[in-house]
């Protein structure tokens, strides 16, 4: 019964937010769990009270807006993906950039939570293609709502849950492990800048070669919402440059010009 009030809670209260509710659906276990605790605090029974307040004062959306972001995310999640950037994208990327006559790959992580995902770019970078394109290096900003996630990704020490589908060397050869945490090591941690943006209405300083969007954009937001943040992204994306979705995520269809300029690479990363 818990879970259906909660649900039903969610299908009213989302839209407010500008969030679609069949984003949520396989997580909305964690957004309950943080929105039964605020009506705790508040001395209310259920959600359909809690209703009722937001109702009375409109200043509580405020407080629910955070409670209602998901914040999952692991080292080398979706292996497929990684493989992709390893393969194809980032040796495209280091040639046409080599070409430009730059030394330096500019990449965007959005919504990076704790930092797992640009930490293994980093990763990525100097295990596998840095003696490849010895005259390159990554220039990663790392943006998130979240200051408190952005303050865990800056101090870059992490349970084993985190790395557990990091290939085995990486784990021994990127972190110090000590009373069951893992510290990455601070070369892996030098070329990513942690910024607290929203990216509702804002963008870091382009243009970028790599944006990865995963999981956030096109998986929680209203389509309207959508829109205008693929708008934004094709603003800081450089012409050459690559969008990486997560692999169940697809564009709005209202994409404006965007359809005109599908990264080469667009279809084998989603």
């Amino acid at each position: 019964m818990r879970d259906q009030l909660c649900t039903e809670f969610l299908q009213w209260a989302l839209p407010h937010l500008g969030l679609r509710w069949s984003g949520f659906r396989k997580v909305r276990g964690q957004v309950c769990k943080r929105i039964q605790k605020r009506i705790r605090e508040l001395n209310l029974p259920d959600p359909r009270a809690y209703s009722a307040y937001l109702e009375q004062h409109p200043e509580e959306w405020q407080v629910l807006e955070p409670l209602c972001r998901v914040t999952i995310s692991r080292f080398y999640r979706d292996k497929g993906v990684f493989d992709t950037l390893n393969g194809d994208v980032l040796p495209h990327l280091a040639e046409t950039v080599q070409q430009e006559g730059k030394t330096v790959i500019r990449i965007w992580s959005a919504g990076c939570a704790s930092g797992e995902e640009p930490y293994t770019l980093t990763l990525l970078w100097n295990f596998l293609l840095h003696d490849r394109y010895p005259g390159l290096t990554l220039d990663l900003v790392a943006t998130d709502i979240d200051a408190a996630l952005l303050e865990r990704a800056r101090r870059a020490c992490y349970p084993a849950s985190a790395l557990k589908e990091l290939p085995r060397e990486w784990r021994d050869r990127g972190f110090v492990h000590k009373d069951n945490l893992s510290q990455l090591q601070p070369a892996f941690q030098t070329p990513v800048r942690f910024v607290q943006q929203d990216i509702r209405c804002q963008t870091p300083e382009g243009p970028f070669d790599l944006i990865l969007c995963r999981n956030l954009a096109f998986t929680y937001y209203q389509c309207e919402l959508q829109v205008q943040v693929l708008r934004r992204i094709s603003e800081v994306l450089a012409p050459h440059g690559v969008l990486v979705l997560g692999t169940h995520e697809v564009l709005p269809e209202d994409g404006g010009q965007w359809q005109n300029r599908t990264p080469e690479f667009f279809e084998k990363i989603k």
